[in-house]
């Protein structure tokens, strides 16, 4: 068996209406297809979501040969929501009102699809060679499988959040724990094309 490298990218910044990139949020997908073009990678899978599928257009218009894929397992969903138990009382409260939207339907759908995406994308790979892969998703998705990646809680998820076009990377090698590589790495990106995606007073 050879190692898997895992590229996490959430999508760059949309617009308003969430119906594709903003400018700046183009210029970060191709800053960010510059950067991974010196890495052999074989496929780009993004989610069905317009944010999603541009910006792997143009991150795989840099790396010459890879394949574009879109799955279902690559979207926008809340791969979980803990029982109150789970949680830590301090910010039980606070977690359990910003999940208070999911129904039991997008609850059981998020489950599902979170289940495949830890088996789709994690692991060692099949074959003797290594695998270099990119996954373009959302914030969501990226979370929950750095949170996998640590044998972290599964509630652990929550808090761990990702800027536009940032670059997360996990390495899976046969007999080896682990390796979280990188997480919400930004130094592709310029200063004024940083933090997108998050809320001012956590921009650091």
């Amino acid at each position: 068996m050879g190692a898997r490298f895992l590229y996490l990218v959430r999508h760059g910044e949309a617009v308003p209406d969430e119906s594709g990139l903003s400018d700046r949020g183009r210029r970060q997908a191709r800053l960010l297809g510059e950067r991974l073009a010196g890495n052999p990678v074989s496929a780009v899978w993004h989610g069905p979501l317009a944010r999603a599928r541009e910006t792997a257009e143009i991150v795989t218009e840099q790396l010459g040969g890879a394949v574009l894929r879109e799955s279902e397992v690559a979207g926008d969903y809340v791969p979980y929501v803990p029982p109150r138990d789970e949680l830590p009382a301090e910010c039980a409260d606070f977690l359990l009102s910003f999940l208070a939207g999911v129904t039991e339907e997008e609850r059981a759908c998020g489950a599902r699809l979170a289940k495949e995406a830890a088996g789709r994308f994690t692991g060692p790979s099949e074959g003797e060679a290594d695998v270099h892969e990119v996954v373009v998703t959302h914030n969501f998705l990226v979370g929950w499988l750095v949170r996998h990646a640590l044998d972290a809680p599964p509630w652990r998820w929550l808090g761990l959040n990702h800027g536009n076009a940032s670059l997360t990377v996990i390495r899976y090698a046969p007999g080896r724990p682990t390796s979280l590589l990188t997480q919400n790495d930004m130094g592709h990106l310029p200063g004024d094309l940083r933090w997108t995606g998050f809320s001012p007073g956590v921009r650091v």
